[in-house]
């Protein structure tokens, strides 16, 4: 405890993964950083805030939001409430965060909840996240389910939802496609990159494969 401790005051610069259940965080944390996440194909398989260190920087992969399997709505509830807590008590040193999302189901997520007349949790913690002053950039993963000449028309959408005006390329959004299985992930490290060069931190860029 005291050396977990020690590292967590010497972290400086801190980068949270954050998203529904099951929608590839971990998985792509692993491909990301080379190190050992947990994994499972169940829903809901984290339950807390996994850290990984490097010296005076910290990635944190947070529990899933959202459907959990085996677990009661109100633990639920909970969940979202703690990930939203994490993020305040800690956004002095949040510089970005990595909202994953499941880029072909992501569309038809938010109709459900629009049919319901309910905002999308997605949203709720995108909103957020720009309140606090972090900066997120949108992972849409599982993009190799999508068809080539579809995945343009796909994330336009995507910004949209979001908020945000024009083609995905062009609306402002930090938006990566990724496949976390096939390991194509090139897009986030770019974006991490070039966000981690404007905050002077180049010697970030050793941590990412």
């Amino acid at each position: 405890m005291e050396k977990i401790e020690k590292k967590n005051n010497a972290v400086t610069f801190e980068v949270v993964f954050v998203g529904r259940s099951n929608v590839g965080k971990s998985t792509l944390l692993k491909n990301l950083t080379g190190r050992n996440v947990r994994t499972g194909k169940r829903p809901g398989v984290t339950l807390k805030p996994t850290h990984l260190y490097f010296d005076d920087f910290l990635i944190t992969d947070m529990p899933g939001f959202g459907f959990m399997s085996g677990v009661t709505k109100e633990k639920s509830e909970d969940v979202k409430n703690n990930i939203v807590q994490y993020i305040e008590e800690h956004a002095d040193r949040i510089f970005l965060a990595v909202q994953v999302i499941d880029g072909p189901a992501f569309v038809e997520i938010v109709e459900r909840w629009d049919a319901r007349e309910e905002i999308p949790i997605d949203l709720e913690l995108h909103d957020f996240l720009e309140e606090m002053e972090i900066i997120p950039i949108i992972a849409a993963n599982k993009m190799d389910r999508v068809k080539e000449d579809e995945k343009d028309a796909l994330l336009n959408d995507v910004v949209e939802i979001f908020g945000y005006e024009g083609n995905w390329k062009e609306s402002g959004a930090l938006v990566a496609p990724v496949s976390a299985r096939g390991g194509d992930i090139r897009p986030l490290v770019s974006h991490l990159k070039n966000e981690f060069h404007k905050m002077k931190r180049d010697d970030l860029f050793k941590h990412f494969k």
